[in-house]
């Protein structure tokens, strides 16, 4: 990780020797650091990228919660076309890191302000898939995060959620919330840890891979 003036670096080399840079600030919300969660599921795109090549090529992408996009800019380097979301404030970060990485993207990506829970119609038709990494902390964003994922998934997109388990404070009650609201209108299955990228998994970190019912 290489430091800026109140900026932050963060490296993700990929198989290939290609590397992202990906810009976190050192002060502000949670959206502008670039979690562990969000490394684990990048490396599992490649991962599946290169274990069935052409997966991602020319399918449609949709990140919820982007913060600073490196999920979605995983996605857009392995030949997806992806539209990172975040609140306003974390648009310029989002597009600053597409900018910089524009050179190793196959796919495209662009920026655009999503509020879980609001109107999804900019985003029709519906995604081949959603990815959402490290989103499930807040109780009161769980209804709206659920009614988004409702409006924008069809029964044949993948949704891939991942998540790092807390056991501090409130988060379990959140994420036992959160499932038991999950399985109202979707089924999930988790995805074994010796599926995750070699190096980038732990066991704190879960990946779940989850389809609207039909």
């Amino acid at each position: 990780m290489t430091e800026e003036s109140g900026i932050f670096v963060r490296e993700l080399e990929r198989r290939d020797g290609a590397v992202l840079e990906i810009r976190q600030l050192s002060s502000g919300d949670v959206g502008c650091v670039v979690w562990d969660a969000a490394i684990v599921l990048s490396k599992f795109l490649e991962r599946r990228e290169c274990a069935d090549p052409g997966l991602f090529t020319g399918r449609s992408v949709v990140e919820l919660g982007s913060g600073t996009g490196i999920v979605g800019i995983m996605a857009a380097s392995l030949g997806a076309n992806v539209t990172v979301t975040d609140l306003e404030d974390l648009q310029d970060l989002m597009k600053t890191n597409i900018e910089n990485n524009s050179a190793l993207l196959t796919g495209s990506c662009q920026a655009k302000v999503l509020k879980w829970g609001e109107d999804v119609l900019d985003f029709s038709p519906s995604p081949d898939y959603i990815l959402i990494a490290d989103c499930i902390y807040y109780e009161e964003s769980l209804k709206p995060l659920l009614k988004t994922l409702r409006d924008l998934a069809s029964s044949k997109t993948c949704i891939l959620c991942c998540y790092e388990e807390r056991t501090t404070g409130k988060n379990p009650e959140v994420e036992r919330k959160f499932f038991e609201l999950l399985k109202l209108d979707f089924e999930y299955e988790e995805v074994p840890i010796d599926k995750h990228d070699e190096e980038y998994r732990s066991e704190d970190i879960h990946i779940l891979q989850i389809y609207r019912k039909k």
